[in-house]
């Protein structure tokens, strides 16, 4: 079984919609595979996503409401096979706790899943741009966890 690790700053945003959306393809084409999510900061430890996350994502059929932010720690390297950070400064925070080079090779950026080598940051919705901002950050995160799932599916997962 394969296990994934959804991360952004605080686990109340993006994170718990790449999550919620590659729960969702696993349990819909029957996947060998497990998903979570976490922040960077411990801001959030505890809350659900954010109520503009879970509505966005309940528009598109996808329930998040049981998620609970929490916060990443090297033992998640221990946990997960595959770690997937939102942008640059996650990524960087992620590999500053990698303990070797094998924790290292766990870790990309998402939207390299989508946009092969392009590092591009999935960006915050938290401050400003009001609902289109999530809905964008929703479709970019579909996008990327369409070829996650994929790759799983292709891996025998």
């Amino acid at each position: 079984m394969k296990k994934v690790l959804m991360v952004c700053l605080g686990n109340i945003c993006r994170s718990p919609v790449a999550n919620g959306l590659l729960r969702d393809k696993i349990n819909t084409q029957g996947l060998d595979a497990e998903v979570d999510s976490a922040g960077t900061s411990a801001y959030h430890t505890g809350e659900k996503p954010d109520p503009r996350s879970t509505a966005n994502a309940a528009q598109h059929g996808i329930d998040i409401t049981d998620l609970r932010a929490r916060q990443f720690t090297a033992h998640d390297f221990d946990d997960f096979d595959l770690i997937y950070a939102m942008d640059g400064s996650n990524y960087q925070n992620i590999l500053a706790m990698a303990r070797d080079e094998a924790d290292r090779q766990k870790v990309d950026m998402i939207l390299n899943l989508s946009e092969p080598g392009g590092n591009r940051p999935v960006p915050d919705p938290y401050f400003g741009n009001g609902d289109e901002g999530f809905e964008r950050v929703f479709q970019m995160l579909d996008a990327a966890c369409e070829v996650l799932a994929d790759r799983l599916k292709s891996d025998g997962v």
